[in-house]
């Protein structure tokens, strides 16, 4: 077994270690199809190789060549590490900083297997969302960050570790870009050509950017979501009794069993691989598995009845399950679904993101690597036979929204009835949950804030979310408007229930929805408890980019920006550089994440907080910056949430100056101006 020290001395050569291939009995990636021609080949093999010194490359290159054969990728199989992946306490790696020590921790989490999607391939989630492109890059990272001083900055380059360049110790540690690809260029073929050859990554989100923490992140937001979804679509703060229908177990979709449960309602959650099944009922986040119809539909029914939380895992494919429930509403009369979404991963539906009901799962697999086209083709036959069911069920009263992983936009280009008419292109027949839940929320600052306590103490996480609890309180008691102390009342009630529910998978971790009032807040207080030994070892702030700042995607984030600059990524961009000079330890840019390849840019970040001084300052001044520049763009699209918010925000803090925008009060003088 392979040691921490070991890991950090760089890629072992001599002697170089046993290949041992693919493990068996641990979830694998999809056979990527990347069609190189005879000329890309060898320069996919020449990149590969240009990580290792002549008299190994002959050896390596058969057997790169051999994975790229089979897998359409070169993973390195060989270097896969003998080591129990998983976040170690702070003080057991051997760093010269407490920095490079807590970006190393957030690393081996996201690979962790309990973590990671499919750690071979070193995907996190997604299906396709990866830390590093190959295990040369991994091994490489952990060394440069052992050696790294805080005069140094380790700049990566879509998983290749460019290297250790000079700075300072007020600049972030470590700088991040994936997949920045020339837009005309950005395309899913290119981009398969191009991970090919080893020159660019999709770093989904929190991935590429080393601040995954588990399934919990999605789980708070899938629980706000269903939460917001029932007070808005059926008028309901108690939603036992009522059922929601989605599909996805695997990544980030492995959240969805137990936030039904945490929500309160019925749950029951399609999934073809029975490992994605088998592993989240292990967990204890699914209470059910099934895969017979004829008893989910009997255990719906009576959970329903009895107003009974349940996550029930149907073992099969989602379209079946929908279709079922149009031949109950046919047969009886009976609307058995008040709830639904999706959760496949629709980004990448041509690459094992979606599998078509016309297969089973291992023969939609056999013939994605043997028959691209085809598979292509049952996948868009599928998806219109998926959203015909759904329409059905939603004509007669059933609530449907997409959940942000372009399963409506894909719909519309397979030829699925998904059309709002008279509406523009980033509109649908139903909304996406950012247009009708979650958008108003950003445009009130709240987002996916979280925190991962490095000491791997789960009594150091206890302590974090006391210090949560009360600064929240605190800020009630201060006084909020009604939809400010909505979301707050709706977070302290998740922080209550979370050590009750086992959400902690890999890290440490905590998630919770705030605004910038909470987040800076809860960033001073938990950085005084470091200082005062309340908390044992640094904490790293983070959050998904699924956030207020950090996303343009014009089909989820940003999809309720309707002043027609939905398309722009100015403001993720401007979040990264921000955060980099207000005090960030490390800052991501991507290119894709959620929606898909050449559909989002997206940015992330982490910080350490160590207890001093300068970690509280730069903890206000960059917290403030990465929620405000989001809720200053969405004033400026003309949302009245985020004008309310900025105003108070500029009101509390007289050194922030934001451009208001003024309504056009008569709609008429636009015609007339028009006319002439």
């Amino acid at each position: 077994m392979t040691s921490l020290k070991e890991i950090c001395r760089g890629l072992p050569l001599y002697p170089l270690p046993e290949n041992r291939g693919r493990r068996k009995g641990i979830p694998h990636a999809p056979v990527r199809t990347p069609n190189l021609t005879a000329q890309e080949k060898k320069l996919a093999l020449r990149n590969a190789l240009r990580y290792f010194p002549p008299d190994i490359q002959k050896k390596l290159a058969l057997e790169f060549a051999e994975e790229l054969r089979l897998y359409g990728h070169i993973y390195m199989y060989r270097f896969f590490p003998d080591i129990e992946m998983r976040a170690y306490p702070i003080g057991d790696y051997p760093c010269k900083t407490k920095s490079a020590a807590a970006i190393m921790l957030m690393i081996m989490n996201n690979l962790d297997p309990s973590v990671a999607q499919f750690p071979q391939e070193l995907v996190t989630y997604g299906g396709n969302g990866q830390v590093f492109s190959n295990w040369a890059q991994f091994w490489l990272v952990m060394h440069y960050l052992s050696e790294m001083t805080e005069e140094q900055t380790l700049v990566m380059y879509s998983g290749h570790p460019l290297g250790l360049f000079p700075s300072h110790q007020y600049a972030p540690r470590l700088i991040i870009t994936n997949g920045m690809v020339i837009p005309n260029y950005s395309t899913r073929d290119e981009y398969e050509k191009m991970f090919a050859l080893g020159v660019t990554m999709y770093g989904q989100m929190t991935a590429g950017s080393y601040c995954y923490i588990g399934p919990q992140g999605i789980v708070h937001g899938t629980v706000l979501t269903v939460l917001n979804a029932g007070r808005r679509y059926l008028k309901a703060e108690d939603l036992s009794g009522k059922v929601f229908v989605t599909s996805g177990l695997g990544g980030m979709s492995g959240a969805q069993a137990k936030a039904a449960v945490i929500a309160g309602c019925v749950g029951i959650i399609a999934e073809v691989d029975e490992a994605a099944l088998l592993k989240r009922h292990k967990q204890g986040w699914l209470m059910e598995i099934s895969n017979n119809l004829d008893h989910c539909i009997a255990r719906l029914r009576d959970a329903r009845k009895n107003k009974i939380a349940l996550s029930l895992g149907y073992h099969g494919n989602v379209v079946d399950l929908w279709e079922r429930l149009v031949y109950e509403l046919d047969t009886t009369g009976e609307l058995l679904v008040d709830l639904g979404s999706d959760q496949t991963s629709c980004h990448n539906p041509f690459s094992g993101g979606y599998y078509p009901v016309q297969l089973g799962f291992e023969e939609a697999k056999q013939l994605l690597s043997t028959n691209p086209g085809k598979f292509r083709t049952l996948v868009q036959e599928s998806l219109k036979r998926h959203v015909a069911a759904i329409n059905r069920l939603a004509d007669k009263g059933m609530f449907f929204w997409d959940y942000g992983n372009a399963f409506l936009l894909e719909a519309q280009r397979a030829g699925a009835d998904v059309e709002k008419r008279g509406a523009n292109k980033t509109e649908f027949r139903y909304p996406s949950y950012v247009q009708h839940i979650m958008g108003d929320i950003f445009s009130l600052g709240f987002g996916p804030f979280r925190w991962v306590c490095t000491s791997g103490d789960p009594q150091d996480l206890a302590t974090t979310d006391s210090i949560a609890m009360s600064v929240l309180e605190d800020s009630i008691h201060q006084g909020v408007s009604t939809s400010v102390k909505q979301q707050y009342h709706d977070n302290i009630r998740w922080i209550r229930e979370a050590g009750r529910h086992s959400l902690v998978v890999g890290s440490q971790a905590r998630i919770l929805y705030s605004d910038q009032r909470g987040r800076v807040s809860i960033a001073v207080a938990i950085n005084r408890a470091i200082s005062e030994g309340r908390i044992k070892a640094p904490v790293v702030l983070s959050r998904d980019h699924h956030d207020v700042s950090g996303t343009d995607s014009p089909y989820r984030e940003t999809s309720n920006i309707y002043d027609g600059s939905a398309f722009c990524a100015d403001m993720a961009v401007q979040n990264f550089v921000g955060d980099a000079f207000r005090g960030a330890t490390w800052v991501a840019l991507h290119n894709g994440g959620g929606v898909g390849w050449g559909e989002v840019i997206n940015g992330g970040f982490g910080l350490v907080l160590d207890g001093s001084t300068e970690a509280e300052e730069r903890a206000k001044m960059m917290l403030s910056w990465d929620v405000s520049n989001g809720v200053a763009r969405r004033c400026w699209s003309g949302n009245d949430y985020a004008y309310e918010t900025i105003c108070q925000a500029m009101k509390e803090n007289a050194t922030l100056k934001v451009t208001l925008p003024h309504k056009v009060v008569d709609e008429n003088i636009l015609e007339q101006a028009l006319k002439r």
